[in-house]
């Protein structure tokens, strides 16, 4: 096939928009399909840590970010039996310094309009209403069918940004996404009056609730995160309203002051897949959670896209230059940079969960190391929130 000088890049979330971004501000034409009939973002709140806040600054994107978002005091962690604070993390002069950026919270769907807007300023042609349902390699290219035309389209290269349930990812490793067991309900309510300018998390048995402010402190977002006694039964259906009382029943009263303000009428079961070291076939590359889905215990998953879209742009510096870039070696190095970093990223975050919802003795040597903690000791920290 003749070199076109195009990318395709399928899925318009946050990392499909990152990706395109960092490619076009390379000189690459970048056509985004995305299969809704408008761009958006479902859900409420999500934490940028300076791991991808540093890469937004480098974009231009952060004064917006922070402008629209919210930069909180502390990230603190309490007991959500008793309400007891077990330890915090201040985030301010000295943690900035450290990593050389900003820890932010902000809308999921702010984000995702900042990104959005900054790709279609850079030139990215932006396509809805496309409904990929497969990549085939030409070599060289690709070929993407799309449902309802009759021809696919042709590229030099596709990046696969299509979510936890990536039919090219389908193709590509063949593997299923792995259900947790728990699920999240989710909620913002006005948050004016709140006073809250920290992101909390009350860790409880099975079960953790978070909160911090969003939109410059005008809303209060809320998550509640539980284990399914239904799903542990073998139930269809499970991860229901009535679990999610029973959950928070025995929680502090600030919890269950909360919970009445989630939106019952959805949530969201919890999946991730088992890390693949296969990210690319051919000239196709999958990226965010087509590559590395995971579990939220570190708030990780749009930073980890946010980092994939930056390792592409330098991939393309080093081998390109632009559109005349060998995709497949291009592919590779993005691989071989993210996939160990990423891989741990996904195993640490079920750690975490674990820690999180421990019971009996092990909650009780949970809460005592993390009252011992010294918070000026940042080295949980260094490996996540430093240079990648």
């Amino acid at each position: 096939m003749k070199k076109t000088g195009r990318v395709i890049v399928v899925g318009g979330g946050i990392g499909g928009l990152s990706a395109a971004l960092a490619l076009r501000s390379r000189g690459v034409a970048v056509t985004l399909l995305e299969r809704a009939d408008e761009f958006g973002e479902v859900g409420a709140g999500l934490q940028l840590a300076p791991n991808a806040t540093r890469i937004l600054d480098d974009w231009g994107l952060l004064g917006e970010t922070m402008r629209q978002g919210f930069e909180p005091r502390s990230l603190v962690l309490k007991d959500a039996v008793s309400g007891d604070e077990l330890t915090r993390q201040d985030l301010g002069t000295d943690f900035r310094n450290r990593y050389g950026a900003p820890y932010v919270v902000i809308h999921r769907s702010d984000l995702h309009a900042i990104v959005l807007e900054a790709a279609r300023a850079a030139g990215v042609e932006l396509v809805t209403g496309a409904d990929v349902v497969a990549v085939a390699d030409l070599e060289p290219g690709v070929s993407v069918s799309v449902a309802g035309e009759p021809a696919g389209l042709t590229a030099d290269a596709c990046v696969a940004a299509d979510g936890l349930t990536s039919r090219i990812r389908d193709t590509i490793v063949g593997d299923e996404p792995v259900a947790s067991g728990y699920v999240a309900y989710r909620g913002t309510l006005p948050g004016s009056a709140s006073g809250l300018d920290d992101v909390v998390a009350w860790l409880g048995p099975g079960c953790h609730f978070v909160r911090y402010p969003l939109r410059q402190g005008e809303l209060l977002n809320q998550v509640a995160v539980f284990r399914s006694a239904r799903y542990a039964a073998g139930d269809d259906e499970w991860g229901t309203v009535d679990e999610l009382d029973a959950a928070f029943a025995d929680c502090c009263d600030e919890i269950r002051a909360g919970t009445p303000h989630l939106w019952r009428d959805r949530r969201w079961p919890m999946f991730d897949r088992v890390p693949t070291t296969r990210w690319r076939h051919g000239s196709t590359l999958l990226v965010g959670d087509a590559a590395h889905p995971m579990l939220q215990y570190l708030a990780q998953g749009a930073c980890q896209a946010i980092e994939d879209a930056a390792a592409l742009g330098r991939a393309v510096d080093a081998v390109g230059p632009g559109s005349a870039a060998d995709w497949p070696a291009v592919f590779d190095a993005v691989a071989a940079e993210r996939e160990p970093r990423t891989s741990r990223v996904q195993l640490t975050a079920h750690l975490w969960g674990d820690i999180w919802h421990t019971d009996g003795l092990g909650r009780t040597l949970r809460n005592e190391l993390l009252r011992r903690r010294d918070t000026k000791d940042f080295r949980y920290f260094d490996w996540l929130y430093g240079a990648a």
